[in-house]
């Protein structure tokens, strides 16, 4: 090697001990409600800051996400739908699945309430919205709300589905509120997304929560990885360490501390 070729390699060889290691990326599959409620823009900083791993995540309904994760297109999911979660898991397509937060569904309306639901059980408040004809929209999209929706008419023994008042938006659940809105008509909805679509909409809102704090609204989310037996390209290491900071208690504590207009949006439970 000529002088000119050491120099220049002893050059790059020093600018490789100056430059940072490139961070690694995690992705990450989830429900649409961590994201429209501000809590992943909020957590994503410390999660880098923690572990080093840049994470990056799409933001669908819950069905949407594990379809994803089967196509080996997700490293790991943060979604909302036990039932259909541990299915998830039992056919081989996960592993790993841990409770970390909950919050509650709530059921809004317009805030002259024509059905007349406010104040009753879910149950009485679906009868009473079916045997109305009062209009109601559906997600439509097979997310945790659509499946916890879809779950309380049946507990009720109501298909609403062939009904003309009954509306199957199949989008978001932002998209779904402003239908609602627009249509005057009731739906279920996270209340995180619901507190996010109020605060936006303070000075025009022409809906209000009419049904809460029932246990049938209860919202349990979870965390789990791909299953690397069936997706080679699952980033194992990076999942491990992404499940175990979501469950660790200075995460968890930062959880609770976030509101949107002074409200706590999720409650930490991993491990309970």
């Amino acid at each position: 090697m000529n002088k000119f070729g050491k120099t220049l390699f002893g050059a790059l060889l020093s600018l490789a001990f100056v430059l940072p290691a490139q961070a690694e990326t995690l992705m990450m599959a989830t429900t649409t409600s961590t994201d429209n409620s501000g809590l992943l823009d909020f957590l994503a900083p410390t999660f880098k800051a923690d572990t080093g791993i840049d994470l990056k995540w799409v933001a669908v309904g819950t069905g949407k996400a594990l379809e994803i994760a089967k196509n080996c297109d997700a490293d790991v999911l943060l979604v909302h739908a036990p039932a259909v979660e541990k299915k998830f898991v039992a056919d081989g397509f996960g592993i790993d699945r841990r409770q970390i937060m909950y919050n509650d569904f709530v059921i809004i309306g317009p805030k002259a309430d024509p059905a007349k639901i406010a104040g009753k059980t879910t149950a009485d408040a679906l009868k009473s919205i079916y045997d109305a004809k009062a209009v109601f929209v559906s997600r439509g999209d097979k997310s945790g709300t659509h499946n916890a929706e879809k779950k309380l008419w049946k507990a009720n023994n109501l298909t609403p589905d062939q009904e003309k008042f009954y509306i199957s938006a199949g989008q978001g659940m932002m998209a779904t509120i402003n239908i609602a809105a627009e249509k005057g008509g009731y739906t279920l909805t996270d209340r995180a997304t619901w507190i996010k679509y109020a605060a936006k909409n303070s000075d025009c809102n022409p809906l209000a929560i009419v049904v809460e704090g029932d246990k049938a609204l209860f919202n349990q989310y979870s965390v789990m990885t791909t299953n690397p037996a069936r997706c080679a390209n699952v980033k194992v290491e990076l999942a491990k360490q992404f499940e175990d900071w979501w469950v660790d208690p200075k995460t968890q504590k930062r959880i609770g501390e976030y509101t949107l207009e002074g409200k706590q949006l999720f409650f930490p439970n991993a491990g309970k």
